[in-house]
């Protein structure tokens, strides 16, 4: 299964690195322009303008490369394509998140509505997707998710359902929130992909052999990401948008419920997390400290987290190789924690 999942990352690579030139020129001529808003850093202002939605070209090499590759391996196995195929779910949740995003940047850069969609829009969308994922796991996953470090997993019964839905919400904001710097979410998305996808293969034996699928499927958006940096570095040619980051937050969310591994996605994507957290530590603050003292006081000089780093001095490129280097370190150890499995 292992040249499968290398010829994944190979095909994906190869699509966006094909496709991204001839859609480049097109989203141009579209105007569909990525605004930037003046309460950001002042040096991002010099990008407005430039191309947005390059998740679609991520989304479709993943996409595509799956569904290829899975019929071929499903195939020589002769095995079928039955509802408890991970393939469905998995192509669910990321294309249910990528619609929610698209929708918000259509909103934003076609019909040049910047407020996007409506707060109550995009929860309900994000509701959706989650709890008809969650149902899915519940049934055919099980309602159980495994404890790092331990042989053991921890039932969650009917409370499963609502946790779960909520932590597909959280996870694609999360990954939403970090796609603020060039580079960066696509960066530790390789890394991070990477790690589910060798967790995928070496659990394939202990638990199923829809692991596979599920590492292509890992492999093959790490792929996309690889072949998307090559015009989303610093300086970016163009930006993935909320539909390349939601497309990548359902990806995440989604391989970790269905190989219950929900728990690994603290360290794993400790990055997106650390992004929300930020935001909502900021904001708490902010209201707390403006109805005690009558003036708001802030924890980090703007958040998310990495717009902090940029205002401390840092520049992209070096926020960007710290958030790959500590999602490494974390996925190593992610990686590791589920070695009595193996």
């Amino acid at each position: 299964m292992l040249l499968y999942s290398l010829l994944a990352t190979a095909a994906a690579v190869m699509i966006v690195l094909l496709v991204m030139p001839k859609f480049l020129p097109y989203l141009k001529k579209l105007k569909f322009g990525q605004t930037i808003y003046e309460l950001g850093p002042q040096a991002h202002l010099a990008k407005q303008g430039t191309p947005n939605m390059g998740g679609i070209v991520i989304a479709g090499a993943t996409v595509v490369t799956l569904v290829v590759i899975s019929i071929v391996y499903t195939a020589a196995l002769g095995a079928s394509f039955g509802l408890d195929n991970p393939l469905w779910a998995l192509l669910f949740v990321a294309l249910g998140s990528l619609a929610v995003g698209f929708a918000d940047d259509y909103i934003k850069d076609v019909k040049k509505n910047h407020e996007g969609l409506k707060p109550k829009q995009k929860l309900m969308g994000q509701v959706v997707v989650g709890l008809v994922f969650s149902l899915f796991c519940f049934f055919f996953v099980g309602s159980d998710v495994i404890i790092p470090f331990t042989r053991h997993t921890w039932d969650l019964g009917i409370f499963y359902i609502p946790i779960m839905t909520v932590l597909v919400m959280f996870m694609t904001n999360s990954a939403n929130l970090q796609d603020g710097v060039d580079g960066l979410l696509s960066s530790v998305t390789v890394v991070g992909m990477a790690a589910f996808g060798l967790i995928a293969l070496f659990l394939s034996d202990a638990q199923s052999v829809w692991c596979q699928v599920i590492a292509c499927g890992c492999f093959a958006l790490a792929g996309g990401c690889i072949g998307f940096l090559r015009f989303n570095r610093h300086p970016a040619k163009i930006f993935m948008g909320d539909t390349g980051s939601m497309f990548i937050g359902g990806m995440m969310v989604g391989v970790a419920m269905l190989m219950k591994l929900e728990f690994l996605l603290i360290p794993i994507c400790f990055t997106c997390i650390m992004s929300s957290v930020s935001v909502m530590l900021q904001t708490g603050y902010f209201k707390i400290t403006k109805k005690k003292y009558g003036q708001g006081k802030r924890i980090f000089k703007m958040a998310p987290i990495h717009h902090h780093f940029e205002l401390c001095g840092m520049n992209e490129n070096q926020i960007v190789l710290m958030y790959a280097a500590v999602t490494l370190v974390l996925s190593l150890i992610g990686v590791w924690s589920l070695n009595r499995f193996y």
